[in-house]
């Protein structure tokens, strides 16, 4: 069993420098699931890769873009759970698959930062359950596999906005949550700025829903975005919870779970 498994593990091991190496096949298409539509300029220092929940936000990535220097990678949807599965396995999936072979730097003892193709890896998923379980499961496999991209700071996760308020002569706000809005709202009455009578307050339900030119200046325009920056604390704390509610302890993920049932803050992970 345990000859079959380290054979499993070299067949997988060299799986990953071949995708590290080449990445045929990646840029060339229409931009299908798990392609990469990638940037033009091949200076990682100013390159930024998003990888994106969905195909829809992905279109809409992809058309309002900066293609100089961001490039997209979208995804079918929640990548396999790492946590579970074999390395052979880990390997043959499709998605793992484009993220190693879109990144450059190979995984585990091959990893090699020196070859990172982009030296912003932003996370963009949607601001629910589902999109936030997806940015679990791709910290998970960064924090597992290729560690050091954490350490470093070449991770960060998209904030994108819930709400927008729009203003009818004053510029238009973004809110980043309920309590924002709120205090925008306050604000901006008591300095006298007025809301039309029509759908003052735009809430964004997910990234599919926003045009190209929404998701550039709300989410991904350097000058306006916000980005927050994924810490070792973060992956961590990822993958800790990944492993207890993934992992195969029946037992200690009822106790989780019991424990933070009446914590909110648990209800978006």
């Amino acid at each position: 069993r345990k000859s079959i498994d380290a054979a499993a593990a070299r067949v997988a091991a060299r799986k990953a420098r071949d995708l590290a190496r080449n990445r045929k096949g990646f840029g060339s298409g229409g931009g299908l699931p798990g392609k990469l539509i990638d940037c033009s300029s091949r200076n990682p220092e100013e390159c930024e890769i998003f990888v994106v929940e969905g195909n829809s936000a992905g279109g809409s990535a992809r058309n309002g873009r900066n293609p100089a220097t961001q490039a997209i990678l979208p995804l079918r949807g929640k990548i396999l759970n790492v946590e579970k599965a074999r390395i052979d396995k880990i390997m043959q999936n499709t998605e793992v698959q484009a993220i190693i072979s879109a990144l450059g730097t190979g995984v585990h003892e091959d990893f090699d930062i020196a070859k990172l193709r982009y030296h912003k890896i932003v996370l963009m998923a949607d601001a629910d359950v589902d999109g936030q379980h997806i940015t679990t499961l791709l910290l998970t496999l960064l924090f597992r596999f290729m560690k050091p991209l954490i350490d470093a700071g070449h991770v960060y996760l998209a904030m994108p906005p819930l709400y927008k308020i729009k203003w009818s002569n004053a510029p238009h706000e973004l809110a980043y949550s309920d309590a924002e809005r709120d205090g925008l709202l306050k604000a901006g009455a008591e300095a006298g700025r007025r809301l039309p009578k029509e759908a003052p307050v735009q809430r964004y339900k997910g990234l599919g829903e926003m045009n190209d030119s929404e998701l550039w200046d709300t989410t991904m325009d350097p000058a306006q975005r916000v980005l927050r920056q994924v810490t070792l604390e973060d992956g961590a704390i990822a993958d800790e919870m990944f492993t207890i509610l993934m992992g195969e302890d029946v037992e200690q993920r009822r106790s989780f779970i019991q424990r933070n049932a009446k914590d909110v803050r648990f209800l978006d992970i």
